[in-house]
């Protein structure tokens, strides 16, 4: 229980750092106008830091989706799952109010402390799609740079952060790419702001799946023909 105790406690810590940067990033935007391209380094940076610093003491999940993924390929146990899942979203609604204290409030308002939602005429269906699709690019980038019994030594969350980062350049606009339940989770609960919340556990939970079912079971060196 120690053991559990204390990785849980990492990834509240590393959820709460993530998405406390992530929602900030967004704010100061709407307040100076920042653009895309710094709301992309400081997302990819922050999941970056927050992973490395995480991944020798709890793997670095700092993601609802990526733990259900683990859980159901059984590579870890329902009790420690259950405490990662409720560390990230007690992280990451602590980012959210911390937010709301923090930032003026009509700036913070304005975009909902942050939290991820669907863009102009992208439809509910064009969302989800692209949720599970990014998420599946993601998770790729978990296993392979990290996760991975292969993956390359000292490299860290750095190659996820950079994959997030490039994600969220190239598709933000249509759903803010969380990619994470506990990235929408947070601010969501901070600002009142549920819309389409569904888009945000249903599409990464899926793509992580598929992602992680992807490596093990298509890409993995022993189903080489």
């Amino acid at each position: 229980m120690k053991e559990i105790a204390r990785s849980a406690t990492a990834e509240a810590i590393a959820t709460f750092f993530f998405v406390f940067m992530a929602g900030g990033s967004i704010i100061v935007d709407q307040m100076t106008g920042t653009g895309m391209v710094s709301i992309a380094m400081v997302n990819g940076l922050a999941l970056s830091v927050a992973i490395t610093a995480t991944m020798n003491i709890s793997g670095g999940h700092l993601n609802p989706a990526v733990t259900i993924a683990f859980l159901m390929a059984g590579k870890i146990e329902m009790a420690k799952a259950g405490a990662y899942i409720l560390a990230q979203l007690v992280g990451a609604a602590a980012a959210g109010f911390l937010l709301s204290v923090f930032f003026p409030t009509e700036a913070g308002m304005a975009v909902h402390l942050g939290t991820p939602a669907l863009g102009e005429g992208v439809s509910l269906t064009n969302g989800l799609g692209a949720e599970i699709v990014t998420t599946i690019f993601l998770m790729l980038a978990i296993v392979g740079t990290m996760a991975g019994r292969k993956a390359p030594a000292g490299l860290g969350g750095f190659g996820v952060g950079l994959t997030a980062g490039l994600i969220i350049l190239a598709t933000g606009p249509l759903t803010g790419a969380a990619m994470n339940p506990a990235r929408h989770f947070g601010t969501a609960l901070a600002s009142g702001h549920f819309d389409n919340m569904w888009i945000y556990w249903l599409g990464p939970i899926i793509g992580a799946g598929v992602g992680l079912n992807l490596l093990l079971r298509v890409l993995s060196p022993k189903n080489r023909g």
